[in-house]
């Protein structure tokens, strides 16, 4: 694999080690539990950050169909901490036979997005993954300490 995409696959699991902490110190029943209105739940959180990753690596960049329902991501409930450490472990190991297939010179490659058809380079799509995904850890970082603040009361 470049050293290139070791970075960015490194960059990927620090987040990834990131949300399975959540997992781990967050009681099952706080898995659903919404703080608010407009707001998300860990599970959900967890389900839609997994989602839109394995979308833009996998159908944007390899051109892999996942079959993805984004508005199932949003109704996730009942998830235990198995089936969301599971969906990590399954995208970490997913993305590293992604990367292990990229050139350097697949980073001006330009694809289209399944979704909505708009044409995007490698090197964007996996920022704008990267991006997005830290975008949502720090959501569950921010749910995490929101939840232990209602526990303590």
């Amino acid at each position: 694999m470049r050293k290139y995409y070791e970075a960015v696959l490194d960059h990927f699991r620090e987040l990834h080690a990131e949300v399975l902490k959540a997992v781990d110190v967050m009681p099952p029943e706080a898995f659903d539990w919404v703080p608010g209105p407009e707001m998300n739940s860990l599970g959900v959180l967890v389900m839609h950050l997994t989602g839109s990753e394995r979308y833009w690596v996998g159908d944007v960049v390899k051109g892999d169909p996942s079959f993805r329902n984004r508005e199932a991501e949003f109704q996730a409930k009942g998830m235990d901490a198995a089936a969301l450490k599971q969906r990590v472990s399954d995208l970490d190991a997913y993305e590293a036979k992604v990367f292990d297939t990229l050139q350097l010179r697949d980073l001006d490659s330009w694809k289209v997005a399944p979704r909505d058809g708009r044409k995007v380079t490698v090197a964007w799509a996996l920022l704008h993954a990267l991006e997005h995904t830290a975008v949502h850890v720090g959501h569950i970082e921010i749910l995490t300490q929101q939840r232990k603040q209602t526990e303590k009361g």
